[in-house]
């Protein structure tokens, strides 16, 4: 009796066991992604300034968990365009992330004047990664939905439709990958939806588009000031033109009259009349005296003129200066680790 007992038992829990195995596989299956990022982060030693960034992106623990589990870098060297060498450039503008072959590389700029940039560039690439972990069907399925909102958004913002604009050569999938990053970084208002899924990688996803905000304004700033003055400048340097001609021919016509004048006179034409004399003489004095206020007003916005093309000059030299900030080409040689 106790042989035959055992035996049920022992076939019972063999049946636990198996389907014990089978849940796990259905698990490791299931989320083996997330398995492969929970020991791809665990076994990553993030440098300094990478814990800073990290730590700017206040991301949720999904968020943090696939940051990591890229081994981001974070450098300011050529070694970063070695990195991000087979990205595609099409862009315009600098390159200052990326995300390829699983692995995100931030460009690493210090300057005060945009500071926040590696931040939004480094959740940017954060999103290419989530999209990436997407399965073929979820991926497919967001990709339509970001595209249909997409296509109602932009028929209002010709700003969101212009920053766009330089990924419309790519894949219907690829272009979403884009706008999935795009959004998630630089527009504040988005439908119920998209905030919520957001919400898997972002604890305060608009503290991200505050600072892009920020940085993005330095360089509206720029612009707006440069349009500004360059519109001044059109404006003023067609006025002066105009003015520059009718002050050439009422000095020619003064100095025809002037010169009239003096040849009547040295004919003795006003002996008999001296009234008309002293009438024509007065009135050729108010002309002289009324061109030169139109030359010291001329002058004054020559002046103008020139001293706006020195702002300008100026605010390009800016701009420039800012450019190189961004521009890895520049950035130095070095042999050191990157971070």
């Amino acid at each position: 009796m106790a042989k035959n007992t055992r035996s049920p038992l022992k076939r019972g829990l063999w049946i636990v066991f198996f389907l014990l195995l089978i849940g796990a596989v259905v698990f490791a299956a299931t989320y083996r992604q997330e398995i492969k990022d929970h020991f791809s982060a665990a076994g990553f030693e993030p440098s300094q300034r990478v814990t800073e960034v990290l730590s700017s992106l206040r991301l949720s623990e999904a968020g943090e968990r696939v940051f990591l589990a890229t081994h981001p870098t974070v450098d300011g060297s050529q070694n970063f365009n070695k990195q991000c060498a087979e990205v595609d450039h099409s862009e315009e503008g600098h390159v200052l992330g990326c995300f390829t072959h699983d692995r995100i590389h931030l460009y690493d700029v210090t300057d005060d004047r945009v500071t926040g940039i590696v931040e939004v560039t480094a959740a940017h690439e954060l999103l290419h990664a989530t999209f990436a972990r997407l399965g073929e069907g979820d991926r497919a399925a967001l990709s339509a939905k970001l595209r249909q909102e997409y296509d109602r958004m932009s028929a209002s913002d010709p700003d969101l439709k212009e920053r766009m604009s330089v990924y419309e050569h790519l894949s219907d999938t690829a272009f979403a990958n884009e706008l999935h990053s795009v959004l998630g970084t630089e527009v504040r208002e988005l439908p119920g939806w998209l905030e919520r899924h957001y919400e898997q990688w972002f604890r305060d996803r608009r503290s991200i588009v505050d600072a892009f905000a920020s940085y993005h304004a330095v360089f509206v700033d720029l612009q707006n000031q440069a349009d500004s003055i360059r519109s001044e400048m059109k404006a003023l340097r067609a006025d002066v033109e105009a003015r520059k001609v009718a002050y050439g021919d009422a000095v020619d016509q003064f100095n025809a009259d002037a010169a009239d004048f003096g040849a009547r006179n040295e004919r003795f034409e006003f002996s008999a009349a001296p009234d008309e004399f002293e009438r024509i003489r007065a009135e050729l004095e108010w002309r002289r005296g009324d061109l030169e206020v139109t030359l010291t007003g001329l002058q004054a916005d020559i002046d103008r003129y020139n001293a706006l093309r020195d702002q300008l000059t100026a605010l390009s030299e800016l701009s420039s200066d800012l450019d190189q900030q961004l521009n890895s080409d520049l950035a130095p040689v070095t042999t050191r680790p990157t971070e």
